[in-house]
């Protein structure tokens, strides 16, 4: 059973001013939690008598057990999966030596926080660990943004910092590529396999600051017969170049 006032501190933390006071955010159905589980302890779980019995786990002091009802008034979801859980925020260490071991990804104001979430996902999947992200870019630890991470948020790191002082703290070593409609053919460029590589604001693209630091512009072309689209998703366009990356890097 969960109680009125416990549902009400879970349904705060919707909002990213309390995420940080608090020091924690929401993660949800068993996947999501399970890979945060593995690499976190989590300060609360509100989960039904089925999870908790798939777990093999009794219920400690802060958790609840609920009924399919109670979770979802709890939830953030349309159709809540089980469980849901609470863990500390991160603070990861990171910074711009990253760039110079492997790819790293930027985002510069990217807005939506599912577009986020699937940035992450996507990061994880071609073995990105580090997200560096400018202010004004969405918060990685909102419930919509942890949910379309698919459990992803356990193993990159996001980090809020300034993207200038980021690109300007690189040796010169370092490649930085922004992605633009006035940048190169990213299938007809030199591509490495460090460096960082920038994705821009889904209206407005790289901001003119950050894209006069970059040494390098790409572009991922369009072979529509009409011309009609054109952009692409900044999620889909991430995914894209990331993908081409290391096809040429392998």
């Amino acid at each position: 059973m969960i109680g009125k006032n416990k549902i009400k501190y879970i349904r705060s933390l919707e909002l990213r001013k309390n995420r940080e006071h608090e020091g924690v955010f929401v993660a949800e159905g068993p996947k999501v939690v399970a890979d945060l589980m593995a690499v976190a302890r989590p300060v609360m779980t509100v989960g039904t008598e089925e999870w908790f019995a798939s777990r093999g786990a009794e219920p400690g002091p802060a958790d609840a057990v609920v009924t399919d009802d109670e979770l979802r008034r709890a939830s953030f979801l349309q159709h809540p999966q089980q469980v849901m859980a609470l863990f500390p925020l991160p603070r990861p260490a990171v910074g711009a030596e990253a760039c110079g071991r492997g790819l790293c990804l930027a985002l510069d104001k990217v807005q939506d926080p599912g577009n986020l979430g699937t940035i992450i996902r996507v990061a994880d999947w071609f073995g990105i660990s580090t997200i560096f992200c400018a202010k004004g870019t969405a918060d990685a630890f909102s419930p919509k943004a942890v949910q379309a991470t698919m459990g992803s948020i356990a193993r990159v790191s996001v980090v809020y910092t300034d993207l200038c002082a980021l690109i300007d703290a690189l040796p010169p070593s370092v490649p930085v590529y922004a992605t633009s409609l006035d940048g190169r053919n990213i299938y007809e460029q030199e591509l490495s396999a460090n460096g960082l590589i920038v994705m821009g604001n889904e209206g407005n693209g790289v901001s003119p600051e950050v894209a006069a630091r970059a040494g390098r512009s790409v572009y991922i072309p369009s072979y529509s017969p009409t011309g009609a689209i054109d952009s692409l998703n900044v999620a889909i366009a991430t995914a894209v170049t990331c993908a081409e990356f290391r096809r040429r890097c392998r």
